[in-house]
């Protein structure tokens, strides 16, 4: 779908001029012409703009239908700190007593067990 080609269809469907969509808007009437043209493309603020002056909501700048496309079904990714060990569950509840408990033990135990996780990671 081209934009422009929308945003035209959209505002003669509603009987309104480019020049109504200006004074609505605020946006310069040359300006729409280029829009409508495919000449530029808008910002997400314009279209912001042209669909409160055509009081429509943004989603029909893009769609056709009457109501709003269903949500994606693609897999939304979580951040690599969402998934990592320790942030949910069991393991975040163990991490959790180990950050209370490692400052309570002396330098030289500490680095022992530091030496021994990475031994023990090594294995894998």
């Amino acid at each position: 779908m081209i934009i422009g080609d929308r945003l035209r269809t959209l505002r003669e469907q509603k009987k309104l001029s480019q020049g109504d969509v200006e004074k609505r808007s605020g946006l310069l009437r040359a300006y729409l012409s280029r829009v409508e043209n495919g000449y530029t493309i808008p910002t997400i603020e314009t279209l912001e703009k042209w669909a409160k002056a055509l009081d429509v909501p943004m989603y029909q700048l893009f769609y056709e239908g009457d109501q709003p496309p269903e949500p994606s079904t693609l897999r939304v990714w979580k951040p690599a700190e969402e998934t990592a060990w320790g942030h949910s569950g069991d393991n975040a509840i163990f991490l959790q007593k180990l950050r209370r408990l490692l400052p309570k033990i002396d330098e030289p135990n500490r680095r022992i067990i530091y030496h021994m996780a990475g031994k023990m990671a090594r294995r894998k």
